[in-house]
């Protein structure tokens, strides 16, 4: 099955040339839900690019009668910030111009709403009110089209001769890809080293498990500005206004952030993680056709552990000096148990000492920082 590819012109650069976006678009024989699957977002997460890359070759060798539904695949999403350097290292997690976190800046219906009326909520409420009686999809087809037509009016604003900052063009191209799919995933890595897990939202855990990968962190807590909060969020808080109501119901809308591995790195295990994953939960939500065998998956049965993201510690050190002495990516860890050192070269006419740091709480050690040089304040490690 071929693709369609589109590329999209994103941003004339002063010296004339051309940053562009490339969506390659599979399209089945017979309809069904939209997949929108991006990566990249932050310049230095390069692994989701290999990723999609994987995907593609997949989706290449199916008939199209394999796929029930499209796919929409955008590798290298925001090539500002994959293009950005310091030195030897790819940065890109903010755009330095406006100094803002690429990831940070994508426009939720459910704020803007709130923000433009007195009563963004009560119109929640209401369009629940009315859609009450209606069947689940009729009542998601009329959501989405109330969402649709409230986005379209950032276009008068995104072409006007005032001009926009581009970070309101960035996030208005990609979400105009993306605002109607059924199943959005967002693949990143850890800016610092991290483990293969995924972020997911509230009611989605059996969904979660189809990504085959051993944790995941609930996202009990989010503003709506990140580009999976942003989607999934007005749907979210349309079942709670249901759900006050009296009625029970669950769109079946899903938005996921993968976590493969550290940035900078292609790191093939996270790759590999990362395909087969995607690939099982295609599988299991009906976007591959039951008659088709995927051969290539590791037991279906794995566990995975769910933890909350209210419960993330980050630990930040309390003096400048070198990390020494840390626990190990993964690990299991007690309160009161060492967690790292600090080799302290103070300037006080003293000999260099040593810090110890210990856990709080019990936890899994999930996030370590890269650089074991640390200035006051820097990060260090998150538990969870």
């Amino acid at each position: 099955m071929l693709p369609i590819i589109s590329t999209i012109p994103l941003r004339q650069m002063a010296s004339g040339d051309i940053l562009s976006l490339q969506v390659y678009k599979f399209i089945g024989a017979n309809s069904g839900k939209k997949v929108y699957i991006q990566s990249n977002l932050h310049g230095a997460e390069i692994v989701g690019n290999a990723v999609i890359h994987q995907l593609i070759e997949f989706l290449w060798t199916l008939d199209n009668t394999d796929l029930i539904g499209e796919i929409w695949l955008l590798p290298v999403c925001n090539p500002m910030g994959t293009n950005q350097r310091s030195h030897h290292f790819s940065s890109g997690r903010y755009c330095v111009y406006e100094a803002k976190d690429w990831n940070r800046i994508f426009w939720d219906y459910e704020k803007h709403i709130s923000k433009t009326s007195s009563d963004g909520e009560n119109q929640l409420l209401a369009f629940a009110q009315s859609q009450l009686d209606l069947d689940l999809e009729e009542i998601r087809s009329n959501f989405l089209n109330t969402i649709k037509q409230e986005f379209l009016k950032l276009s008068d604003k995104i072409n006007s001769a005032s001009g926009v900052p581009f970070t309101e063009k960035f996030c208005y191209k990609l979400q105009s890809l993306s605002l109607d799919a059924d199943y959005l995933i967002d693949i990143h890595s850890s800016t610092n080293q991290g483990l293969n897990y995924l972020y997911y939202f509230h009611n989605r855990e059996e969904s979660a498990k189809y990504f085959l990968l051993n944790f995941g962190i609930l996202l009990d807590e989010y503003d709506g500005n990140a580009f999976d909060e942003a989607f999934i969020k007005p749907w979210l808080a349309l079942e709670k206004c249901f759900l006050q109501l009296g009625r029970t119901l669950k769109f079946d809308v899903e938005a996921w952030t993968l976590e493969l591995g550290r940035g900078i790195e292609m790191i093939p295990n996270s790759v590999t993680k990362g395909v087969q994953g995607v690939k099982n939960y295609l599988k299991q939500k009906g976007v591959l056709s039951s008659n088709f065998k995927l051969d290539d998956l590791p037991h279906k049965n794995n566990q995975i552990s769910f933890k909350a993201r209210s419960k993330v510690t980050k630990y930040y050190a309390p003096l400048g000096g070198m990390i020494q002495s840390r626990v190990a990516l993964g690990t299991e860890v007690k309160a009161g148990e060492q967690l790292y050192q600090i080799l302290s070269f103070n300037k006080q006419g003293k000999l260099p000492t040593t810090i110890d740091i210990f856990a709080t709480f019990d936890g899994f050690v999930y996030d370590i920082s890269v650089n074991q040089a640390v200035n006051e304040g820097e990060f260090v490690l998150s538990i969870i």
